[in-house]
């Protein structure tokens, strides 16, 4: 796991390399190098895990130096691919650097196909000037790009690039209603227009001589298209399943430096650490889990975490919650490098920091449990669905605006408010309103320019791939990996754990197990009222029961009580009237308008406050 950062174009003397790689030294703080010529730069900070000479460093030059190769992640199926395509290579290492090296060399751009993994990369043939920028099937690995007629910049985190680019670039208020929205921005956009994110599953494919010709080239898209293994039984899934998560964990542990696992309590975490207990019966294994039962609100995970630790008979390490938020609030913003507004980064920040200290570098997490088998509340609004069809609409208005009578300060009476918010839209629209935390005609009018822009516009656009899949469980599944996990989830836990220099892998997304789980009839996911149902029947064999089948809680922190009271002083300082309207962005009066609806309980407004105060943080640290 590493940073990577590159140009191509017309002059490489015009970017700001060395101090721009500084800039991500933290993801790598084994090695840290670079290769420049007169329209090229690649610049790598290594985090050693597979391979850890010095011969591994990068970037890797090829044998006749013909090509040059920066890559961020790890190829769990290198030792297949050295086995069955490269079995001609006489290789130097161990890694998988020189695998992809040499396999990219060798097959050209159709090697990205083979490949079972989190990447990031660029592969260069000095030679043709020819040019690769790939991104991994899900998007484990961050890449963000800039593109113009004369030069592509590309990166592992979006502060390296906009530190040479910075005096050119606007703000995208489109992105930022996004992230007032649902917390995070679906697709390519960041909060510049000038910057992007590479989409999973895609790659840049251009030539140094004419980089007009740049294509953006998509090879891979989760299959959801209504084909389910119907002939199969209820235990031949659950064997099948199981086989698939075996193999996952055993691939995802291969490492040559120590690892461990976050062992969270919950499920899919837990389920994880009974996969590597049954492969490695007498291997010591360490977790590590956060204390947060203190927390008012939330369950006590720290009681489910022991149990499946003793359980199991592995290591736990117990690290105390913070709640400080004030100490953190700014330096996860600077690391994320986007204006997400959740609190679950710091308990990853905690974890990793931890983990390190510890001497570890590598951990093993639960993410996508939920978005491959329904693991959401919206999941299980789904059953309603039918009901709600069947009710008139002038009713449906009716009932929604019964409900704004109520106070949101009650958790029963958001979550009624929250279904039914979009109560008399179609079945479309209330589907991808689960996804959002404010109501549309509030969020426009937060904004000095109320344009017309629609949030759910990449929702839409997902749309042109799923129409051959009849479950709403599973369109609703693709929009979970393509976005909230891909632009949200995974970029959070990647983005803090390289802050402590920990890379996180993630075996629920093992391509081949995602690619059997579209393939699960989709009422072996969500039975009844029972989310992750064929997960839950696997787990049977290895956890207690209490275990599998208790009260779901979130990887978070009291958000609510936080902004009614921790955070007062963020709030009088970050969105003051000043502050506002010293950026010409948002309109002061519906800002203190939102402020004060949420604290008298008329609206559950606490996260789009969130929100608005780590846009203010990012446009400290980016933007001023």
């Amino acid at each position: 796991m590493c940073g990577i950062i590159g140009y191509y174009g017309i002059n490489s003397s015009k970017f700001a390399s060395e101090s721009s790689l500084d800039l991500i030294s933290h993801r790598g703080p084994d090695n840290q190098d670079s290769v420049k010529g007169d329209n090229y730069f690649l610049g790598h900070t290594r985090l050693s895990i597979q391979d850890i000479s010095e011969s591994a460093n990068q970037p890797m030059i090829s044998k006749d130096k013909s090509c040059i190769l920066v890559f961020n992640g790890e190829i769990f199926n290198q030792v297949d691919l050295r086995e069955s395509f490269l079995d001609d290579i006489d290789f130097e290492t161990t890694g998988d650097t020189e695998t992809l090296l040499y396999g990219l060399k060798k097959y050209g751009e159709e090697f990205v196909h083979k490949l079972n993994g989190i990447f990031a990369f660029s592969f260069f043939n000095v030679s043709t000037g020819d040019f690769i920028i790939s991104k991994d099937h899900f998007g484990v690995k961050p890449l963000y790009y800039h593109i113009n007629d004369k030069e592509v910049y590309f990166s592992s985190e979006l502060k390296a690039i906009y530190s040479f680019k910075k005096d050119n670039t606007t703000i995208n208020q489109d992105s930022l209603k996004n992230y007032i929205n649902f917390l995070w921005s679906p697709g390519k956009d960041t909060p510049f227009n000038e910057f992007k994110k590479l989409l999973p599953g895609h790659y840049l494919k251009g030539n140094i001589n004419d980089i007009k010709s740049i294509k953006t080239i998509k090879f891979y898209s989760v299959t959801y298209n209504g084909k389910y293994l119907t002939e199969d039984s209820e235990s031949d899934l659950i064997n099948k399943l199981e086989k698939h998560l075996l193999k996952a964990v055993d691939r995802q542990m291969l490492s040559d430096v120590p690892l461990g696992f976050f062992l969270s309590g919950g499920l899919d975490s837990s389920i994880l650490v009974a996969m590597a207990r049954k492969l490695n019966p007498k291997r010591e294994i360490n977790c590590y889990t956060i204390k947060t039962e203190s927390m008012e609100g939330f369950t006590d995970d720290l009681f489910y975490a022991k149990k499946v630790a003793e359980h199991l008979n592995v290591n736990l390490k117990i690290i105390e919650a913070k709640s400080d938020i004030l100490e953190y609030f700014d330096k996860v913003i600077y690391h994320l490098d986007e204006p997400q507004a959740d609190p679950a980064p710091i308990n990853v920040y905690n974890i990793c920091k931890q983990a390190r200290k510890d001497g570890l570098k590598v951990l093993i997490g639960g993410t996508a449990g939920d978005d491959l088998f329904s693991g959401y509340r919206r999941h299980q609004a789904l059953k309603f669905e039918s009901s709600i069809e069947k009710i008139p609409i002038f009713l449906r208005k009716l009932v929604k605006n019964s409900f704004k009578i109520f106070n949101s300060k009650n958790s029963l009476i958001r979550r009624v408010k929250k279904l039914t918010a979009n109560f008399e839209k179609t079945k479309e629209e209330r589907m991808m309103g689960y996804f959002s935390w404010i109501d549309q005609d509030i969020l426009k009018d937060l904004f000095l320019d109320p344009n017309n822009y629609d949030c759910f516009t990449y929702f839409k656009y997902l749309n042109k791939s799923i129409k051959d899949e009849p479950s709403e469980l599973n369109r609703m599944l693709f929009w979970e990996i393509n976005t909230f996990l891909s632009d949200h989830n995974l970029n959070y836990t990647d983005k803090l754990s390289m802050a402590s220099g920990v890379e996180v892998r993630v075996p629920f997304l093992d391509i081949e197990l995602v690619e059997f789980s579209t393939k699960i009839p989709p009422q072996y996911k969500l039975k009844g009222n029972e989310t992750k149902y064929l997960l839950k029947k696997v787990a049977e064999k290895y956890l207690p029961k209490e275990v599998i089948y208790r009260p779901k809680t979130g990887f978070g922190a009291p958000v609510r009580e936080w902004i009614l009271n921790d955070m007062d002083y963020l709030i009088t300082d970050y969105l003051s009237e000043e502050s506002i309207n010293n950026r010409g962005i948002f309109n002061y009066k519906k800002v203190l308008e939102l402020i004060e609806d949420n604290r008298n309980g008329t609206i559950d407004a606490s996260y789009p406050i969130w929100s608005l105060l780590a846009i203010e943080s990012w446009m400290r640290q980016f933007n001023d």
